[in-house]
């Protein structure tokens, strides 16, 4: 007997110390100067797969990435909104070929401009899928004039006022606005905040912890800082943004309300506007980890369910997951769905069909039904060039799909 226990106990040692297949990738992308730090899990649907974290929190400290640190995910947003707009859905208290204005009448009469800014009526108003998908055909948010507010109500009515940049559904056009109308039917439809909506049906049941728009102090002190370019162009440095703005500045616009100082480093003084309004943008604004994000994509490729509870019904997820944009173009690699990128060609990793979202600054969520994966990569990184995208995404998720698609094989 003790040859066969000395045999599984080194088995055992064995298996526990191997290195994980992500490890070498995820620190190649740090000693290539792609990422200060990064942090990646790949789970299936049972469980959680891998999960590791290579570089620095904070280039400036030489903070080592924790496996629980906190990122901006930025337009990652767009898809829990989507999931959570599901959900009504299902519900049937909404459908996809409604018109807005069913919903926020401030958007009856709405109106094209064209090429000779000749305004005249669209061939249909505009609808809940082409707002979702970026075929609106609404103002874009960084229209010259266009000031945001912190009220979700206010700015959507700002919207409408607008007239349609072209025909509904006939040109893809990455949009927030769009989404943030879609935020605003959430509201609309359920009677309640859409932060709140957002925490009690999906946050607070998944037990997503640390997914939020104003991380509290001790979420800062897990934030991972974000870097960009040195001057020559041969590393990366941390930016600080809040390092012309005194305290009572941010104390005056936050009005009073605690507002870490590492947020407003990473993210600039105006965010304590968004602290003290208690706003929350759905287009783009919520901080995560990985294990939060994970969670969401594993009750995803199980279907909508998660440790025996459903969230969205199967029909739910295929639908938002499936392309809504029809013929229009969108890229060579991806059409959209509900709030969702969908993959035409696997260019990455994840096979056609698989589902997910980048953010601003290069976080990352893929939902691979075929390879039963899903993967999540989460840096913080400005101005990372197109080559340097591929090398991290491909590079990233061609390893676990190798490693872990249908669990191993």
């Amino acid at each position: 007997m003790k040859p066969i226990v000395l045999f599984s106990f080194l088995a055992l040692a064995s298996f526990v110390h191997a290195e994980s297949p992500l490890q070498p990738v995820l620190q190649s992308l740090v000693d290539k100067h792609i990422a200060p730090g990064v942090v990646a899990l790949v789970a299936s649907k049972d469980k959680v797969l891998d999960l590791e974290a290579a570089g620095y929190a904070s280039l400036a400290n030489k903070t080592p990435m924790r496996k629980d640190a906190v990122f901006w995910i930025a337009s990652m947003s767009k898809s829990l909104t989507g999931a959570t707009l599901m959900m009504l859905i299902d519900e049937g208290k909404v459908s996809l070929d409604d018109s807005v204005e069913k919903y926020l009448p401030e958007f009856k009469g709405q109106q094209i401009k064209d090429a000779d800014g000749i305004l005249h009526a669209p061939k249909h108003p505009i609808t809940v899928r082409e707002v979702m998908c970026h075929t609106s055909g609404l103002v874009l948010a960084n229209e010259k004039g266009l000031k945001m507010t912190q009220s979700l109500q206010d700015n959507v009515k700002l919207f409408a006022t607008y007239p349609l940049r072209q025909e509904p559904g006939t040109k893809y056009e990455y949009n927030n606005c769009g989404i943030d109308t879609g935020g605003r039917i959430i509201e609309v439809v359920s009677g309640m905040n859409y932060i709140d909506f957002m925490q009690k049906r999906l946050f607070d049941p998944l037990g997503m912890k640390d997914t939020t728009f104003w991380p509290n102090e001790e979420q800062a002190a897990r934030l991972a800082h974000t870097a960009r370019f040195t001057a020559d162009k041969t590393g990366l440095e941390e930016i600080k943004q809040d390092k012309d703005v005194e305290q009572r500045i941010i104390d005056k616009w936050s009005e009073g309300v605690h507002v870490p100082r590492a947020v407003t480093a990473d993210m600039g003084a105006g965010v304590a506007f968004s602290y003290a309004k208690h706003y929350g943008e759905p287009a783009g604004g919520f901080y995560s980890t990985a294990a939060d994000v994970g969670v969401f994509c594993r009750m995803l490729l199980n279907g909508g369910t998660l440790d025996g509870k459903r969230y969205l019904s199967e029909q739910a997820v295929k639908q938002m997951s499936a392309i809504q944009t029809g013929d229009v173009p969108v890229n060579p690699n991806e059409a959209y769905g509900v709030g969702w990128s969908v993959k035409i060609k696997d260019d990455e990793g994840p096979s056609v069909g698989s589902f997910g979202h980048r953010g601003a600054r290069r976080t990352a969520m893929w939902i691979d039904p075929k390879s039963e994966l899903a993967m999540v990569i989460l840096v913080e990184r400005f101005d990372m060039t197109g080559d340097e995208q591929k090398i991290m995404y491909g590079g990233f998720m061609k390893a676990a799909v190798a490693a872990f698609g249908k669990a191993g094989r």
